[in-house]
């Protein structure tokens, strides 16, 4: 066990990177209420769903949120999958002796309220917390994939695209010569196309999905790291630990990897937050814009596209405002903290 504990204990640099972070209570109380609200929002199906999360009918445990049930299981006359929203399936159920277990909010992202008491958009009730968009699918359902399809398309873009920059960064700075020129002229070129003309036009022929735009944003968004690795690689190559590495005849890998790579990571790791920021916004603006997910994905710039469709409810663009200026906002002060975290001049007294 101590052995373990050794293995696994922080270095006394990273022990005073961890304090700084602390320091910054703004960032470390944004680090946990983020990790929360995005934990949460994975067990999504759990929080709101139209299937329930148990079923007992007839001394049989069913659990409709895992499987598909036909109604003919709990007495039905229909092979087609049962609706536990549906009054005479309810009925079947509590006839029997049998009990529903509902998540906590009784929609899903798809599922349509057939029963407003007035046109959709319906406000704010007890049976819609945030109301119903213009097609009478709960708000708050629509909130909770959002986020969690946000969240989740932002960490994936940005490790890809931070990736793909870094070892770009890493091949200009540490060859430089032609390599460095050619590879500049390059990205010059390459971050001079219109990436949004590109998405309409690909729109236009393909279906959109979330592995298709994740695909096209990662061909321009990974030129975001680029110019910082390529600046830490042209210093440190020069360094005199690097020119006696060389002459002991370590390959130009090893080098890379193992002593400048290191060094570039703790400028690199410091703009982490603000590209996965970055990302998220991104997608947001296409939804927003009609070009991102395919129609009728959870989205969070598709509830404030509604918004602005939709003046006169305005608990659709509130809440699509107020989660994406809170989600932001905590990302920028985890970024704030992570950058406190790694400024050697910040020294705790």
């Amino acid at each position: 066990m101590a052995l373990f504990g050794r293995r696994f204990a922080l270095s006394p640099i990273n022990k005073r990177r961890w304090r700084n972070f602390k320091a910054n209570r703004r960032g470390y109380w944004s680090l946990w209420l983020f990790l929360a609200l995005f934990f949460i929002s994975l067990f999504a199906e759990f929080i709101a769903n139209d299937r329930p999360l148990l079923v007992t009918f007839k001394g049989g445990l069913y659990a409709p949120v895992f499987a598909s049930y036909p109604e003919t299981t709990f007495g039905g006359e229909f092979q087609t999958e049962a609706d536990y929203r549906d009054p005479y399936v309810v009925k079947l159920i509590g006839d029997a002796g049998g009990h529903i277990v509902w998540p906590l909010i009784h929609y899903d992202y798809r599922t349509i309220n057939l029963n407003l008491p007035v046109p959709a958009p319906a406000p704010p009730s007890s049976e819609n917390w945030l109301g119903t968009d213009d097609q009478g699918r709960d708000v708050a359902a629509r909130l909770i994939y959002g986020f969690r399809i946000s969240v989740l398309f932002g960490l994936i873009l940005a490790a890809a695209s931070s990736v793909i920059g870094i070892a770009a960064g890493a091949v200009q700075g540490y060859f430089g010569g032609w390599t460095d020129l050619l590879f500049q002229r390059f990205i010059e070129i390459w971050t001079s196309v219109p990436t949004l003309y590109l998405l309409i036009i690909l729109a236009a022929m393909f279906e959109p999905s979330f592995w298709l735009l994740l695909g096209i944003l990662l061909l321009f968004h990974w030129t975001s790291l680029v110019g910082l690795v390529r600046a830490e690689f042209l210093r440190g190559r020069n360094f005199e630990y690097v020119k006696a590495a060389r002459a002991l005849g370590l390959s130009d890998g090893v080098i890379i990897f193992k002593h400048l790579l290191p060094n570039a990571m703790v400028a690199t790791i410091t703009f982490m937050p603000f590209i996965l920021n970055s990302s998220i916004t991104t997608l947001t603006s296409l939804d927003f814009l009609g070009f991102g997910l395919p129609p009728g994905s959870a989205s969070l710039g598709e509830l404030l596209a509604q918004g602005k469709a939709n003046l006169q409810a305005p608990w659709l663009g509130l809440t699509g405002f107020f989660s994406i200026a809170i989600m932001l906002s905590l990302l920028i002060f985890i970024g704030e903290a992570v950058r406190d975290a790694f400024d050697p001049r910040k020294v705790l007294e």
